[in-house]
């Protein structure tokens, strides 16, 4: 195998890594934040959801090739997850109040190209 190889390798790795810890964090704080419990049923029950949409997000990177490392694929991944995450919840009854939305909406665009756009920068500066 050559070194590109084994270098876009290791981004798709770290890529996904990042993903879920970035979405992992969210339900995490999120419920933190509501005084809910971090049970196995409670946390599983929260990020699936989530978790479903980042493998829709992820499913449309792969399709259309695009880099899942740099903050375009990002892009695709954060709305994904935001959007498909929210309609599972409105269909399990979890609720998608405007205001949780907003807030999941910045969160996820802040961890989910954020870091991205982080790496971009460290890589330009080393």
């Amino acid at each position: 195998m050559s070194h590109s190889n084994d270098t876009a390798t290791g981004q798709v790795r770290l890529a996904v890594v990042m993903d879920v810890l970035s979405v992992a964090v969210f339900v995490i704080i999120g419920r933190l934040s509501h005084h809910e419990t971090l049970t196995p049923g409670g946390l599983l029950r929260t990020i699936v959801p989530f978790f479903v949409g980042l493998v829709v997000g992820w499913t449309a990177v792969v399709v259309l090739r695009m880099s899942a490392a740099r903050w375009r694929g990002g892009v695709v991944v954060w709305a994904a997850t935001l959007v498909v995450g929210m309609v599972i919840r409105h269909f399990t009854h979890q609720g998608v109040a405007v205001s949780f939305v907003i807030v999941a909406a910045i969160f996820l665009a802040l961890f989910l190209i954020g870091w991205r756009l982080v790496a971009k920068l460290v890589k330009r500066h080393s």
